[in-house]
C-alpha cells in the first residue's frame, strides 16, 4: 500500500473509500430532495420557515428572473449576504442558469470589494441592505449593472434605481430555460482566497468540485445521519467555503433542516440550541470555546448535538474534551482549503479519532507528504514535508492567473503550502504553514494585505504582520512597526487607523514598535524569526 493510500485501511466495508460520482449538479440534487420530502423544512430563519418544495420553487423563480435580466451561462453573479434564506435561494438560482456564484465576504470594505468585483467581472450582485452604501460607493468603477438588495424589513426599503429582492423575484415566472452544464469543466463558484503575492485569487470550483465534496462528506458520515431527520445549526458563514459545503450543500443532500443564524452571538446561539435542538453543528474552534466557557451551557440542552465538524483552525485538545464532556457530541476535526472545495481530510466517525490530527483522507482523495525542496519525493512517516492532495474536489485553477495555477497544481496534485506529518496509519498532522497566512476566528488573514495598508500610514517606515497565539481566536494579528524619523504614533492610533481601512478581522489587535526589524543579508524581513520569538514569549 503506497503512502498516499494508507488511510484507506480504516474504511469499513459499508463506506466506499472510492466512490463513483454521478455527473449531477447541486440544483439537481435539490430537485431530488424536494421530490422526496417536499413538505420537510429546508430552512429555518428565526420565525420564517421554507420547505424543500418552497426552496426549489423560489430558486427556480430567482433563476428565471436572472434569465429575464439577460444572465447567461458563465456570467458571474456576486452574493454579499449574511446567512439567510435569500443566500440559499440566490446561490441555487444562479447555478440553475449556468451562472457563476461569486462569493463576497460581507465584512470587506470598499477597497477590498473593488478589487474582487473588478477581478471577477461580476455584473450583478445580491447585497444585504446595510452594506448597500459600500457597493454604491464603488459601483461606477466596476462592471455592475444590477444591484439586488436584501432587507429583513423589506417594507421599509427605499431604493431609487436599484431593486429589492422581492421585486426582483416578481420579474420571474419560475420557468427556467434549460442550460447544458458540463459538470467537469463548467465553473460553478468563484471562491476568493489570498496568497503570498498579496493579491486575492479566485479559485474556480466546478460543478463537479462542489457536488463531489458534498457527496464525499455524505459518504464519510453516512452511518451517523438519517435522511430527512437531522437539523443543522448553521452559524458558520455560507460565503465561506466550509459553510457552503459542510452546512448548506451537505444539508441539501441529507434532507436536513438548516437552522440559519446570520452571526455568532453566544446567547442567541445557546437560545437557538435550546429551542431547536440541532443534531449537527459545523463550526470553528472559537465557537466551541465560547460555548464551553459559558457557565450555564448545559442548561440549554446542548446535548442534542451529536456531531460537530471543526475546521478552519487548529482545535485545542482540552477544549475539545471539555465541550464533549458537556454535550456528549463528537468533535471531528478536519482539514481543507478553498482550492479543494474545501474538505480533504477529517477524523473518521467510524475509526479511531486522534486529537491533534486532522484525520485521514476523504473518499477518492489521495494524499502524501513530500520534501520541501523539490516537492517530488515522499518523506518517511513522521517526517515533516508539504502536504499535497489529489481528488475530484480539487479546483480547476485560479481565475485569470495561469502562473499561480501552474505553481499550485502540478501533475494533478494540489500543493497545499502546508507543512505536515503523516503517521503510519495515514493520519495527518498539520505542523506549520509555508504561507504566512494567519487564521483568526476561522477567517483567513494574509499579512501582505495588512502590511500594504500599514505602509500607507505617514508614521510607518517598515511593517511586518504575524499571527500570535490567542486562546479564543486561535490566532490574532500583531503588527511590528518601525516608525519614520521625527514621526510619532501610538498603538491605539495605528489600530484605529487600520480599523477604518480594512475588515475588522484583519485589524491588528496589538502593535509593537521597534527601531529595526531582523532581515536577511539581501534585506528581506525575517517574518519567521519574529513568529518564533513571539512563540517563545508565549
Amino acid at each position: 500500500m503506497t503512502l498516499e493510500n494508507v488511510g484507506l485501511r480504516h474504511y469499513p466495508k459499508e463506506i466506499n473509500a472510492d466512490l463513483v460520482y454521478p455527473k449531477k449538479t447541486m440544483p439537481e440534487f435539490l430537485a431530488e430532495t424536494a421530490a422526496k420530502i417536499p413538505d420537510h423544512i429546508a430552512l429555518k430563519f428565526y420565525h420564517k420557515e421554507i420547505t424543500y418544495k418552497g426552496l426549489h420553487v423560489l430558486s427556480n423563480v430567482f433563476a428565471s428572473s436572472l434569465q429575464q435580466e439577460g444572465i447567461q451561462k458563465n456570467d458571474r453573479v456576486a452574493i454579499m449576504l449574511p446567512n439567510c434564506p435569500q443566500f440559499v435561494i440566490s446561490y441555487y438560482g444562479i447555478l440553475k442558469t449556468g451562472g457563476v456564484v461569486t462569493q463576497v465576504n460581507p465584512m470587506l470594505i470598499e477597497r477590498e470589494l473593488l478589487y474582487l468585483l473588478k477581478d471577477s467581472g461580476a455584473e450583478t450582485i445580491v447585497v444585504y441592505e446595510p452594506l448597500y452604501p459600500r457597493i454604491k460607493a464603488i459601483a461606477n468603477e466596476t462592471d455592475l449593472k444590477s444591484i439586488i438588495v436584501v432587507s429583513f424589513a423589506a417594507d421599509q426599503l427605499k431604493l431609487e434605481e436599484d431593486i429589492s429582492f422581492e421585486a426582483f423575484l416578481g420579474k420571474g415566472d419560475g420557468n427556467v430555460t434549460p442550460v447544458h452544464i458540463d459538470a467537469d469543466e463548467d465553473v460553478a463558484v468563484l471562491q476568493y482566497t489570498g496568497g503570498t503575492t498579496g493579491l486575492s485569487k479566485g479559485a474556480m470550483l466546478t460543478h463537479r468540485n462542489i457536488t463531489v465534496n458534498a457527496l464525499q462528506s455524505q459518504e464519510f458520515f453516512k452511518q451517523e445521519v438519517t435522511f430527512g431527520e437531522e437539523s443543522c445549526l448553521t452559524v458558520i458563514p455560507l460565503f465561506h467555503v466550509f459553510g457552503m459545503t459542510s452546512a448548506m450543500n451537505l444539508s441539501i443532500l441529507n434532507g436536513t433542516k438548516n437552522i440559519l443564524l446570520p452571526r455568532f452571538d453566544l446567547q442567541e446561539v445557546l437560545e437557538t440550541i435550546k429551542n431547536e435542538q440541532p443534531t449537527t453543528f459545523p463550526g470553528v474552534p472559537t465557537m466551541y470555546i465560547a460555548i464551553t466557557n459559558h457557565p450555564e451551557a448545559e442548561k440549554y440542552g446542548i446535548d442534542s448535538i451529536r456531531i460537530c465538524n471543526s475546521g478552519s483552525a487548529p482545535m485545542p485538545v482540552e477544549t475539545m474534551r471539555e465541550f464533549e464532556r458537556k454535550t456528549g457530541a463528537k468533535i471531528l476535526e478536519g482539514y481543507g482549503l478553498t482550492e479543494a472545495a474545501p474538505v480533504t481530510h477529517c477524523n473518521p466517525p467510524f475509526a479511531e479519532r486522534k486529537p491533534g490530527s486532522v484525520g485521514i483522507g476523504y473518499p477518492s482523495t489521495e494524499y502524501k507528504v513530500v520534501d520541501l525542496a523539490t516537492g517530488e519525493e515522499e518523506v518517511p512517516f513522521g517526517e515533516a514535508g508539504e502536504l499535497i492532495v489529489r481528488g475530484p474536489q480539487v479546483m480547476k485553477g485560479y481565475w485569470n492567473m495561469p502562473e499561480e495555477t501552474a505553481h499550485t497544481l502540478r501533475d494533478g496534485w494540489l500543493f497545499t503550502g502546508d507543512i505536515a506529518k503523516m503517521d503510519e496509519e495515514g493520519y495527518v498532522y498539520i505542523v506549520d504553514r509555508k504561507k504566512d497566512m494567519i487564521i483568526s476566528s476561522g477567517f483567513n488573514v494574509y499579512p501582505r494585505d495588512i502590511e500594504e495598508v500599514l505602509y500607507e500610514h505617514p508614521a510607518v517606515q517598515e511593517a511586518v504582520v504575524i499571527g500570535v497565539a490567542d486562546p479564543y481566536r486561535g490566532e490574532s494579528v500583531k503588527a511590528i512597526i518601525v516608525k519614520k524619523a521625527e514621526q510619532d504614533a501610538t498603538e491605539n492610533e495605528i489600530i484605529e487607523w487600520a480599523r477604518e481601512k480594512m475588515a475588522a478581522y484583519r485589524v491588528p489587535r496589538t502593535v509593537e514598535f521597534r527601531t529595526e526589524l531582523p532581515k536577511t543579508n539581501v534585506g528581506k524581513i525575517l517574518r519567521r524569526a519574529l513568529r518564533e520569538e513571539a512563540g517563545r514569549q508565549g
